[in-house]
């Protein structure tokens, strides 16, 4: 039975897209020595936070399967039934990619 993984108060739950970087001269670059990417598909988003003045601040804009940009150096990567993911929160998104 596979884990559904259901993000709390204003975290995202995304896959980052990885791309395999080959040089121009065929070296195929490994994963360490790559840089995180900043973009990932939307797994699941949690249902969002009351903020200080008591007001619900919903995240309506996502939903599963939208690809975003999210900050560098953000998140936290985990693993649940041996699939990566990274969790980060709503105010870490930069972008929505709209095709």
């Amino acid at each position: 039975m596979a884990t559904q993984v259901q993000p709390m108060t204003d975290h995202i739950v995304l896959q980052a897209v990885e791309q395999e970087e080959v040089t121009s001269s065929g070296l195929v670059i490994p994963d360490s020595a790559k840089e995180r990417p900043q973009h990932g598909h939307v797994i699941a988003v949690g249902p969002g936070k009351v903020s200080d003045s008591g007001e619900k601040i919903t995240m309506d804009e996502l939903s599963s399967g939208d690809r975003v940009l999210y900050q560098k150096y953000t998140g936290q990567e985990v693993t649940v039934d041996s699939e990566e993911y990274i969790v980060i929160r709503f105010q870490d998104v930069l972008a929505k990619l709209v095709d």
